[in-house]
């Protein structure tokens, strides 16, 4: 029994290393043709083993993936000179804290929090991939509703959206969510 854990182990660890996208416990299940229990228990004890490392195993949109410790970022960068590209303006950050919270949100809900007419800011977080179009709502004229991304999730490091802090209604309709979400 414990060969075949360690052998399911080895190839768990083979597909989050090549994956480009997080792998679900079903479509890891699929893949190796193993029974849920096993995979589960692979990768929970695949990420105690990764713990201490410079690579993690990263629970990411309900998926699972390998990726560098947050902690070795500065080393990585400096391997591949990379010009990191995530600066927001504060009104794009506004924006996202917004439909992060209030998802699905239409434009004009987020203009009413913001006080603000928001259409280069939509943009902007559209061309990124932080936000996505979540369909359209059933009130007048049908305004597109939008939603945050996977590369949203990835980005700030988030298992789901529920992992995002908590904040209070209140805090939500007053505008501040830009204030609340940096802290």
């Amino acid at each position: 029994m414990e060969l075949q854990l360690n052998v399911l182990k080895k190839n768990l660890e083979a597909l989050l290393f090549a994956t480009r996208k997080p792998l679900s416990i079903d479509e890891l299940t699929n893949l190796l043709e193993a029974g849920k229990e096993d995979v589960e228990k692979g990768i929970y004890e695949l990420t105690a083993e990764y713990a201490e490392r410079g690579i993690k195993i990263l629970e990411i949109s309900g998926g699972f993936i390998m990726g560098t410790d947050s902690s070795c970022s500065e080393y990585v960068d400096r391997m591949f000179n990379i010009k990191i590209e995530t600066t927001l303006s504060p009104q794009s950050m506004e924006t996202l804290s917004i439909v992060a919270y209030k998802q699905p949100v239409t434009k004009a809900e987020i203009e009413r929090i913001r006080g603000l007419y928001s259409d280069g800011t939509i943009a902007t977080l559209l061309d990124r991939g932080l936000i996505e179009e979540k369909g359209r709502a059933d009130s007048l004229g049908r305004p597109i509703l939008y939603g945050t991304t996977e590369d949203f999730l990835k980005h700030f490091g988030l298992k789901d959206v529920s992992s995002l802090p908590e904040i209070n209604e209140s805090e939500l309709s007053r505008g501040k969510v830009f204030e609340v979400a940096l802290k």
